[in-house]
């Protein structure tokens, strides 16, 4: 054993996560942009819904954007789970499907205006960054259950928020 090889530091091997859960996980590579990954996915997010509203009759709107939600929770949770293990990292940042998840829950049910997309937006980064009680709790659960979880809080949050200035006039219906 060489000087060099006394030198350098174990390191942990992992092995990489499968193609479907890093494409997921990354919400197709969003994940890699720089600066802000959790807000690229955010903004991704929003304009994706409001892609999608459009075909999309008013009254099934929300039912869909809730179906999305699920989707985003359900298929995100295991991928987060596979990317974080491989990646050796907790929460890695490169994870955004959390985000996607909290963004869409933002948006159930308030119309597709560019006010209400963009209060959405606001609220839902807000609440993500500031992770108000109970939300930063659930960053504790295990792999991509806290991963994902805690953005599903930071969605409520938005969510109650964006219907109470739908509910004073705040913002026009």
């Amino acid at each position: 054993m060489g000087i060099r090889d006394e030198q350098q530091e174990p390191r942990e091997s992992h092995s990489p996560a499968p193609v479907w859960a890093m494409l997921v996980a990354t919400s197709f590579g969003i994940g890699r942009l720089r600066p802000g990954p959790g807000t690229w996915a955010s903004a991704a997010a929003v304009v994706l819904w409001w892609i999608l509203s459009k075909g999309i009759p008013v009254a099934w709107q929300p039912a869909a954007a809730g179906l999305l939600v699920l989707l985003a929770i359900g298929i995100g949770i295991p991928a987060a789970t596979r990317v974080a293990r491989a990646s050796g990292s907790k929460d890695p940042q490169f994870v955004v499907i959390d985000e996607v998840a909290g963004q869409l829950i933002a948006l159930i049910a308030a119309p597709i205006t560019w006010k209400c997309l963009l209060a959405g937006f606001i609220l839902f980064r807000g609440f993500d960054i500031v992770k108000p009680p109970p939300v930063r709790s659930l960053e504790r659960l295990p792999e991509g259950f806290g991963i994902v979880l805690d953005d599903v809080g930071a969605g409520l949050y938005a969510l109650l928020c964006m219907h109470a200035l739908l509910h004073f006039g705040i913002l026009p219906r």
